[in-house]
């Protein structure tokens, strides 16, 4: 008897994956609509974010948001709240959105009109990070109370990322959170990774997170 065979398709999935985001992006950039893609393990204040940037930047920017989640519509129901345009995408079990389940909710909330659209991403730290979903730009929130290790045991997520939000800095009195550290273990595995300490819930540091959203939109425009 022949013995079986053991195919590699881990390779050929991504690449037709990568080919698919590349396209996105290309169409996204004639459209002239910047697409972000925001990532961070469950609780860690994806939505609360969200909220804080596009009441800040509403004024400025006509913005659509796309959440992510195996169930439920918690969170598209409270970005409802801010006026933007936004849907709920279920993923049917999947932990992570690809280029081609973000094409298909693109087309969904329609992009006519919209200067930045947000991809709030399945909630954790591993699968996400292995798929492009055809955003022009990755950030990823890592809050105070989940320990400043996070760079060194999830690796992709933040080499991956364009930018990083540590959120809740308010409560940094209560935990064993090494701010130092955690930039440290960060730039490690992207040393030139962006990272801005915010709180999402006081508003403390976002102006420098909404200043560099502003100038990465201007620049896709042009």
């Amino acid at each position: 008897m022949e013995p079986f065979r053991v195919i590699e398709v881990k390779e050929s999935i991504l690449a037709d994956n990568n080919a698919d985001a590349d396209a996105l992006r290309a169409r996204l950039k004639t459209q002239g609509t910047f697409l972000l893609n925001v990532m961070s393990s469950p609780g860690a204040g994806k939505t609360c974010t969200l909220k804080r940037t596009i009441a800040a930047l509403r004024d400025e920017l006509r913005i659509g948001v796309m959440e992510a989640d195996i169930d439920s519509d918690v969170d598209a129901a409270a970005i409802l709240e801010t006026g933007a345009r936004v849907i709920q995408l279920h993923t049917g079990g999947m932990c992570h959105l690809d280029a081609d389940m973000t094409r298909q909710g693109l087309a969904e909330l329609g992009t006519d009109g919209l200067d930045l659209v947000i991809l709030e991403n399945v909630g954790n730290l591993v699968c996400p990070a292995e798929f492009d979903t055809g955003a022009v730009k990755n950030a990823v929130i890592l809050s105070v109370p989940e320990g400043h290790d996070k760079p060194l045991k999830y690796p992709l997520m933040f080499e991956v990322a364009d930018v990083l939000l540590i959120n809740k800095t308010d409560v940094l009195p209560y935990f064993d959170f090494d701010l130092d550290k955690v930039v440290e273990y960060a730039r490690l595995r992207h040393p030139g990774l962006e990272i801005f300490p915010i709180s999402a819930k006081t508003g403390e540091g976002m102006e420098r997170w909404f200043d560099w959203l502003r100038a990465r939109v201007g620049e896709w425009k042009q």
